[in-house]
């Protein structure tokens, strides 16, 4: 087995981290190898521009945040299931609504649909900090483990439901919602800085639903419908507007 040694910082002497088989290495230079190519064919290519967000993409991880039998699939250009019917969003909407977002290194933003943790660990790289909510508490406590395990210690993770935002922490400079309510939510406009942006999915379940990219000005939210997606819904009090 191969030993892989770090220097401590302030210590001045090398410590043993890990060993790794060979086996473990070609994995993991095999995943290096894929989320490359996913990023020059699946994104880039595709009209990406933003550096900070290709140089992200290409150094998370994905698949550390999908199940173990999905893992061969992590770098496909695809949503994967993550279980309690959820699922890891493609990894060009990832790039596409991480770029819209034109988030700053300082910025604080908030994220409705914390998932798998994929996209909380994307923007981790790109901005000073991360609040996250996830109505299914399943999932939030594993999303936890693996920005911890992964070392995204700039990641706050609540489970809940994200209709009303995480007014505490307001307020945000963007907010991103990975799941689709049939209306924007007003607390997440009134948590938003006067000139932040969001970018939401709206539309009814079962339906094709529209990607807007707002951003607040006066008070007032200006919106943009980007591109025709499609969301699971939203849960929560938003459902229970609906009834």
């Amino acid at each position: 087995m191969k030993r892989r040694a770090v220097k401590l910082v302030g210590v001045g002497a090398l410590a043993i981290i890990a060993c790794e088989s060979p086996g473990e290495e070609r994995q993991e230079a095999a995943y290096q190898k894929a989320r490359q190519e996913m990023v020059s064919k699946q994104i880039k290519a595709r009209g990406i521009r933003d550096e900070r967000v290709l140089a992200a993409m290409a150094k998370v991880p994905r698949h550390e945040f999908v199940p173990a039998q999905r893992r061969r699939h992590a770098y496909l250009d695809s949503p994967l299931p993550i279980g309690h019917d959820q699922t890891i969003s493609q990894p060009y909407m990832v790039a596409f609504m991480t770029e819209q977002l034109e988030s700053k290194p300082g910025h604080r933003v908030l994220e409705i649909g914390t998932g798998s943790g994929y996209q909380a660990a994307v923007l981790a790289l790109l901005v000073k900090e991360v609040y996250s909510i996830e109505i299914v508490k399943p999932l939030a406590e594993r999303a936890v483990k693996d920005l911890k395990r992964l070392g995204y210690g700039n990641v706050t993770v609540k489970a809940g439901d994200g209709y009303r935002g995480w007014k505490e922490h307001a307020p945000f400079d963007a907010v991103i919602v990975t799941c689709a309510p049939d209306h924007v939510p007003e607390p997440l406009v009134e948590q938003l800085r006067e000139g932040g942006r969001m970018i939401i999915p709206v539309g009814k379940e079962g339906t094709v639903q529209s990607l807007y990219v707002m951003t607040k000005k006066g008070g007032k939210m200006q919106q943009e419908a980007v591109v025709p997606v499609r969301f699971v819904p939203m849960t929560g009090e938003v459902g229970k507007r609906r009834e």
